[in-house]
């Protein structure tokens, strides 16, 4: 087994793109809640990068591309120096920066592959949103639909080709992105799915997914993926969620894997963590990714 590559830390601390801002405070929360240092007495190389913040002004559109521009670049040169970059949102639109980043270090060797574990399908496009919320937009953006600012970031498109892409664990979404990724042929695990055939295997099928014809793959977690009784510090909470520590023990140690290129966690809303359960899973979720005798 090779070494386990260093684990940065990019925080993008904004809730522009979200209907409740909270989440902006998650990346903090975070930083001086002691996570790290007590990681780093379990055995994890983990360290802080830096903490990427929203301009003062603009249109939230604006704001959202110039944050993911500077989220993106962070991440490529995170990745360049030899580290496993971690994204620590903030809402979701910091994806379109996260794979926009890690799509850029992989350029030259080949395509990118995702897994995109949500509640939602996060795939709208303006002509599709009905709330007009950014958060619900990245994975279209990444597959090359929506606002042109959003889908050309980093100077390429897409960032992500549809048979390389998968999502784990939905139970909320609109009829218009649902429809965009059926004409793609993106495969959803939908969370009637994954109770019927167990996270095992599910998640088995998706990394399978991610990893076929790819120079390396992501794993993106929105926060409320997993049941809101686990998981209730998110601004959009949905029922019947997974469970963290199956999908822990599923991931563990896949962060010793070369091709992993890059992981994300977005949506944590501290605002509404009053239990602090969602920092405790949080915590679980990266100890396990990072455990040294994972496969």
């Amino acid at each position: 087994m090779m070494p386990m590559r260093p684990i940065q830390v990019v925080a993008a601390a904004s809730g522009i793109g979200a209907r409740d801002p909270g989440c902006a405070r998650g990346p903090d929360t975070v930083h001086y809640s002691g996570l790290l240092a007590r990681l780093k007495q379990r055995g994890l190389d983990i360290s802080w990068r830096d903490t990427l913040r929203p301009a003062l002004a603009g249109t939230p559109l604006s704001i959202i591309h110039d944050l993911d521009e500077r989220l993106a670049r962070q991440v490529c040169d995170s990745a360049a120096t030899g580290n496993l970059p971690l994204v620590l949102g903030g809402d979701h639109s910091c994806a379109i920066g996260t794979w926009s980043g890690a799509a850029l270090s992989l350029k030259a060797h080949g395509p990118l592959g995702l897994v995109w574990v949500d509640a939602h399908m996060d795939s709208h496009t303006p002509e599709t949103t009905p709330s007009g919320a950014i958060h619900g937009m990245p994975l279209a953006a990444l597959l090359g639909y929506g606002a042109r600012e959003l889908v050309d970031l980093a100077g390429f498109s897409p960032k992500l080709l549809p048979r390389h892409v998968c999502l784990v664990g939905v139970r909320s979404y609109e009829a218009g992105e649902a429809a965009l990724l059926q004409r793609l042929g993106v495969r959803v695990f939908f969370m009637a799915e994954v109770k019927r055939r167990g996270i095992d295997t599910v998640m088995a099928d998706a990394l399978a997914i991610a990893r076929n014809g790819t120079a390396g793959f992501g794993i993106s977690i929105d926060l409320d993926a997993f049941s809101p009784r686990e998981s209730p510090g998110v601004g959009t909470p949905v029922r019947d969620g997974l469970l963290h520590l199956e999908l822990g023990r599923v991931l563990r140690g896949i962060g010793n894997i070369p091709e992993l290129a890059a992981l994300e966690l977005a949506e944590f809303n501290p605002l509404r963590d009053h239990s602090g359960r969602t920092l405790g899973l949080i915590e679980d979720l990266l100890l396990a990714i990072g455990q040294k005798d994972g496969p």
